[in-house]
């Protein structure tokens, strides 16, 4: 059992004992001891003291000579000031030492019979995935590989957002000056020629709208008049009413995209349970706002435009459906929120989405609970924070969007130059040393990504991510290899792995102890939504392995049994390192 449940449990019965009551759950205070001090857990006793009437001192000491002799599992106790250190005995962690050893899934846990959906990616078929997607795509992932691994039934979901005017914009240009051009024809992925043709259209109306200005109309009449962007309504608005040819060249071009994007979800490591479509849900967006209006839950402007009042809830008028008839992204997602519960009764449905929709989700589900789905109250929106680089933020419609491909690409080649570098992969062919640098770029890219807090903007820096010494996925991938390589070593020698029982050192224990962790870093991973818990886990690990590797020479231990013990021990080290990784979607190497 966990430490700190043991030392809990048996701290509100001694103070029962000895105090007279029980103490308030908030009162109980365990955690990690600090470095600096002896012990392996603390206990905070000035909450305690409203019980005890004595002082901090005097209560810790009655405390830890009691816990001493009442459980088996703590071995010694110091009291410093107001805190109650305990050390917990060589045989507790030994128990745990096989414990884990003994469980291949260590941490994980059986199905609960939970539904949880989660929502990811979630692309415009009118440009490639960036650098915004990859941060969404890895985080979804990741959530969905913890949640699976708090024993929920996960449902992994994408929705494309492959209607609306900025696809009219991708294939307005097109027609206009593509030439009848295709990925074929051209040797460009089908998402990027998309792509390039949105940047062409922005490029276009950016110039009518300067000539319109420059012939005396004013800025915001020209924006409205030009007339590339009225052809492109005009093309929205016969997309909706199901004209043949827009039609068929919406069902051409979101081909090509979807052939791009089906590449880079592959080599991102990412995959979807159910793919959603805006196009085929839209028109149940449609309905459930007829059915609001039915109810007087929306109403209808003179323009016939229609809207749902939000005032009385501390927010404004929502739009719903434009004067023309068309939909908006909230009546979209409203249709698609409804058949989702209707196919699989989710218990709770996540969306990431990045942060600057926050007020979407508020009045998505708002409006949900005014139509009467009462189970509105179990979405949640995981509001991640935007991904920057050194130069700067990523702006799509100029062209400039950092592209998913090419910062993959660009972190595959740093991987590259760092790994020759260290002059280590002389022995490897061709093909083993691109595999590696594969794996160890797109491991950089995600554990750099994962390991800052979601919901927190962050900084990206390609070549502070590929360091082989910080606190980094290539560090933790070196690290696995590193024992894998001493395992191997082992094997070719005829030495087996055993637990023996034999006293360990205290940076042993130390190892024991992080990996004693697991369980709860993955529950409170789980309950947060954060990767990044993982990752730090991974971290911590990694780093007191190698401090331990440098002191300790497990292969040249002459006493057998001893040996035999420490191998299991780096065993199970790489075995959590492996299991960690794998919830953040990150291949570790056998050999580097």
């Amino acid at each position: 059992m966990n430490a700190e449940i043991i030392i809990t449990e048996a701290l509100k019965e001694t103070v029962k004992e000895l105090y007279g009551s029980y103490p308030q759950t908030e009162a109980v205070q365990v955690q990690a001891t600090r470095k600096e001090f002896e012990g392996d857990y603390t206990v905070v006793v000035f909450p305690l003291l409203r019980l005890s009437r004595k002082s901090p001192e005097k209560t810790a000491q009655e405390l830890g000579q009691a816990l001493v002799l009442q459980v088996p599992e703590i071995e010694t106790f110091q009291v410093i000031k107001g805190f109650l250190n305990l050390k917990m005995s060589a045989g507790y962690w030994m128990k745990n030492l096989e414990e884990i050893a003994s469980d291949p899934a260590y941490g994980k846990k059986s199905g609960s019979g939970k539904t949880v959906m989660i929502e990811f990616s979630s692309p415009n078929t009118n440009k490639p995935l960036h650098l915004g997607h990859i941060r969404n795509n890895l985080l979804g992932w990741s959530v969905s590989k913890i949640m699976e691994a708090n024993g929920h039934h996960v449902i992994k979901v994408n929705l494309v957002n492959d209607r609306g005017i900025h696809i009219c914009k991708s294939m307005l240009a097109w027609q206009k000056f593509g030439e009848n051009s295709t990925p074929e024809t051209t040797g460009i992925k089908g998402d990027h020629m998309v792509g390039d043709y949105y940047v062409r259209f922005d490029k276009e109306y950016k110039e009518q709208v300067r000539e319109l200005v420059r012939r005396g109309m004013d800025q915001e009449t020209a924006q409205k008049e030009a007339p590339i962007i009225k052809e492109a309504q005009d093309m929205l608005v016969r997309w909706e009413q199901g004209d043949p040819e827009v039609i068929a060249l919406w069902e051409r071009m979101n081909e090509w995209v979807y052939s791009g994007f089906d590449l880079t979800y592959r080599r991102m490591g990412v995959s979807f349970d159910t793919v959603y479509y805006e196009s085929r849900t839209y028109l149940l967006g449609k309905e459930l706002v007829t059915k609001g209006l039915e109810k007087g839950v929306f109403y209808k402007n003179e323009d016939g435009s229609v809207w749902c009042d939000l005032t009385q809830d501390g927010l404004d008028k929502k739009l719903l459906l434009r004067a023309d008839g068309t939909s908006v992204y909230m009546t979209q997602d409203l249709g698609t929120a409804v058949s989702r519960y209707e196919t699989s009764a989710f218990d709770t449905h996540v969306y990431v989405v990045g942060n600057e929709q926050n007020y979407h989700f508020q009045v998505l589900k708002l409006i949900l609970k005014k139509l009467g789905y009462s189970w509105a109250d179990n979405i949640i929106h995981l509001s991640y924070g935007m991904v920057e680089l050194p130069e700067g933020k990523m702006k799509s419609r100029e062209g400039t969007v950092v592209d998913a491909d090419d910062l993959m690409d660009n972190m595959v080649e740093t991987a590259r130059e760092t790994s020759m570098e260290s002059g280590k992969l002389e022995d490897m062919s061709e093909s083993e040393q691109a595999e590696l640098f594969e794996i160890l770029g797109l491991g950089a890219l995600k554990y750099f990504i994962l390991k800052v807090d979601p919901r927190k903007t962050m900084l990206f820096d390609p070549r502070e991510s590929i360091d082989f010494n910080g606190n980094t996925g290539p560090f933790i991938q070196y690290t696995y290899a590193r024992i894998r390589s001493i395992l191997r070593k082992a094997g070719e020698r005829g030495y087996t792995s055993r637990l023996h029982g034999i006293p360990m050192l205290e940076k042993e224990w130390r190892l024991v102890k992080i990996m004693t962790d697991f369980p709860r870093v993955i529950e409170e991973s789980a309950n947060e939504f954060s990767p990044a818990q993982i990752a730090n886990f991974s971290f911590e690990l990694a780093r007191e392995f190698n401090q331990y590797y440098h002191e300790v020479s497990v292969l040249h231990e002459e006493n057998a049994p001893l040996r035999e013990q420490r191998l299991l021990l780096l065993s199970q080290v790489s075995k959590l390192l492996n299991l960690s990784m794998e919830l953040l979607g990150i291949v570790l190497p056998e050999r580097m």
